[in-house]
């Protein structure tokens, strides 16, 4: 099977404010299709000239860029052009799914659940205005940068000068701003295979909520996987990732986020078309609980391109 992948190139790191956990997914991807026999080279677009890729006779791609540049759809249209397969979803639903407004417009008007939300757009934000958007958001919410990752740029709000210096943080990564009906709960996450629903996690952590050191330099989140649901909560939340993957028009494998508030009602976060790749995140820890081996997944993700 090594050999009929050809030259692959891992694509990982890339100019987004994602690149640290682009290279420590990339380097875990390499390394285990190198240790399975696959011509895999690195390939990293802030060093390397991307542009020779067809010309140094690669003849697929697995990428492994988290963020923009890597994530929307950019490099998704550069490798079609050039007729060279890749892994994971395609243009449009990768700059869909980067775009966290357009993902919610789109759930709902699928009818699937997500919390009640704004975008407020930089330049025509007015600080005084902030008392006003809390209200009409329950009094208090969650800020996120639209095309970000990784919980780079979030913050919880609960009064009009939170969330005017949370703004202020979030429009030094974009100039459009999510902001979101906080939902005090539980947060899952769903990984997805082939179409299919690997088991889902939970995440707990002592943070105000699972932030960017929650997720890369905490030692104290907990990662439940089985996560404590019954059967039937379990159906109905894999019946939801799956449905809420396929109307971005996502494919291949990717990572769908949900909360549950105390009333066990699904709120739908966002999709992930690349997703953290290092040995110990999300999607491998859930691959793993059915057998499938950091190395097996990855395989299984780059035969996606044949």
């Amino acid at each position: 099977m090594a050999t009929n992948f050809g030259k692959v190139a891992v694509l990982f790191g890339g100019n987004s404010a994602e690149r640290e956990v682009s290279l420590k997914s990339g380097n875990a991807v390499l390394n285990a299709l190198l240790r399975q026999g696959v011509d895999a080279h690195a390939i990293d677009p802030k060093h390397d000239d991307i542009s020779q890729i067809k010309k140094l006779g690669f003849d697929r791609a697995f990428i492994v860029l988290h963020g923009r540049g890597g994530e929307d759809g950019t490099i998704q249209g550069f490798l079609e052009t050039l007729g060279i397969p890749f892994t994971g979803s395609d243009v449009s639903s990768s700059a869909i799914g980067m775009d966290k407004a357009k993902t919610k417009q789109i759930w709902q008007s699928c009818l699937l659940p997500t919390a009640d939300y704004q975008i407020i757009v930089k330049e025509n934000f007015e600080p005084s205005s902030a008392n006003d958007i809390l209200n009409s958001l329950s009094g208090t919410v969650m800020v996120k940068p639209v095309h970000e990752g990784s919980s780079i740029g979030m913050a919880k709000a609960e009064n009009a000068g939170q969330l005017i210096s949370a703004l202020e943080e979030a429009f030094n990564f974009d100039s459009k701003v999510l902001l979101e009906s906080w939902i005090t709960g539980d947060e899952f996450t769903v990984s997805m295979l082939n179409g299919e629903a690997l088991p889902a996690i939970s995440m707990k952590t002592t943070n105000v909520f699972y932030d960017y050191q929650a997720k890369y330099q905490s030692t104290d989140t907990q990662y439940l996987c089985p996560c404590g649901l019954s059967d039937d909560e379990l159906a109905e939340l894999n019946r939801l990732s799956v449905e809420a993957f396929k109307a971005i028009g996502c494919s291949g494998w990717g990572r769908v986020d949900f909360m549950r508030d105390s009333n066990k009602n699904w709120y739908l976060l966002e999709v992930n078309t690349v997703p953290g790749m290092t040995e110990t995140s999300l999607v491998p820890k859930a691959a793993k609980q059915v057998g499938i081996s950091f190395d097996q997944l990855v395989l299984d993700i780059l035969k996606q391109t044949i």
